[in-house]
């Protein structure tokens, strides 16, 4: 594989070079995860987007949101990339993946482009390489990048540490779904959207969003954020209502979290933290492929599911024997 050269043409906004690049680096092969790196190596530094994470219960809309949120986008001159993140079969691996299927008006715009992958078992729903994927499409050229991720949870924060804003989708309720939604990810969102709120909905959708709001006021103000954010807004991806004033808010959310230094802060932060998870992930692999660590790992996992370990001293052994001379290890 020509690494060079699929990286220029990814940097011409070749859509095609794009899609390889994406799947080079979903790739679990080692040769696979070899290239990948050498092309983002190659392509450091280049391109910046505005990163959105997006989320939501089963049902309240998120393809139809994001049909709708990308098509106003691109009439604005955006080039907008969706990252679509699929549930995966913990026993198969498989997924259906059939976000752009449920996009058809905007796979077809020639200023979006989307991606279905696999969340391949990793919490939140994030699939391991999708921050590598978005980096893709930013040299590609796409200056708004939104990524959909799977379900709603504790483990959704995986999200905001590859993401400039959150925005958490919701259908009409009550009280009941308010204390259904998790405080993490309460107070992880910087917009609350209420989506449906269009016809017989319209009413509740109403009610649902002041409930919200007034729970967000409850939560500890974060010094990322200004005066009156995070905020709750109710929208309707249907009729095509609120869209606007959704967009105008993120926008001006970003625009002052850059002003102040909060959006310099936070990329610096995310960096050093896939930096550290590549390595722990690496560690992982190597003690899995070297022949001796890999039969002392099954040693140590048999003492410990029969009781004969304690977790903690299995684990200890195993960093004793990783231990380099000259490291500070025996």
């Amino acid at each position: 594989m020509d690494i060079d050269a699929l990286a220029d043409r990814i940097a011409r906004g070749d859509r095609r070079a794009l899609a390889r690049g994406i799947t080079l680096v979903e790739s679990g092969r080692a040769d696979h995860r070899t290239a990948a790196v050498a092309l983002l190596d190659r392509l450091a530094g280049r391109g910046e987007a505005m990163r959105i994470g997006l989320s939501g219960t089963p049902g309240v809309g998120k393809s139809t949101f994001i049909e709708s949120f990308g098509t106003l986008l691109t009439g604005q001159g955006h080039r907008v990339a969706v990252l679509a993140v699929d549930p995966s079969s913990a026993r198969s691996g498989g997924s259906i993946l059939g976000d752009k299927t449920r996009m058809e008006r905007l796979s077809r715009d020639p200023n979006a482009f989307i991606r279905p992958s696999p969340s391949q078992t990793e919490l939140g729903g994030v699939a391991r390489r999708t921050r590598e994927a978005v980096r893709l499409c930013e040299v590609a050229g796409f200056d708004v990048v939104l990524i959909e991720t799977v379900g709603v949870g504790q483990s959704e924060t995986l999200v905001s540490w590859m993401t400039d804003l959150f925005v958490l989708l919701l259908a009409p309720g009550g009280g009941d779904e308010l204390q259904g939604v998790k405080r993490g990810i309460m107070e992880m969102a910087d917009l609350i959207l209420v989506n449906k709120a269009d016809g017989d909905l319209k009413s509740a959708a109403t009610r649902t969003r002041a409930d919200y709001a007034g729970a967000l006021q409850l939560l500890r103000k974060r010094p990322q954020d200004p005066q009156g954010f995070p905020k709750a807004l109710a929208v309707s991806a249907q009729a095509d209502t609120g869209l606007t004033e959704a967009w105008t808010e993120m926008q001006s959310l970003h625009a002052w979290r850059v002003e102040h230094g909060h959006w310099e802060t936070t990329r610096r932060a995310q960096n050093v933290h896939w930096f550290e998870e590549d390595v722990q992930q690496g560690i992982l692999a190597r003690l899995r492929t070297d022949p001796a660590m890999a039969a002392a790992l099954g040693d140590l996992r048999e003492a410990v599911e029969a009781g004969e370990r304690p977790p903690s001293a299995a684990a200890a052994e195993v960093l004793d024997r990783l231990a380099l001379p000259g490291a500070g290890g025996a």
